[in-house]
């Protein structure tokens, strides 16, 4: 079995459209490895807006997002078909 390889982007500090604009260059750029399943991408943000944004956007380009509510913030985790 493969390993998945997670990038991490923290965003925390920044406010929309800012959150989403740096997260979409990312899910960009590694586009091909997450709908593999080779990579999966995890955000860290303290904005809520971010929350609804980011995993609208990545859901419309087909990949999947789970948002977990955390002490400090949140973490958006971006993946293929399933995340883990």
């Amino acid at each position: 079995m493969n390993k998945v390889r997670v990038e991490r982007i923290d965003v925390q500090g920044q406010v929309c459209p800012s959150t989403l604009l740096l997260t979409l260059r990312e899910v960009n750029r590694l586009q091909e490895e997450i709908r593999s399943g080779a990579v999966q991408i995890e955000v860290r943000t303290d904005n809520r807006h971010a929350t609804v944004t980011i995993p609208g956007a990545v859901k419309s380009m087909g990949m999947t997002a789970r948002v977990h509510k955390e002490e400090n913030g949140y973490l958006i985790q971006i993946g293929a078909e399933k995340v883990q």
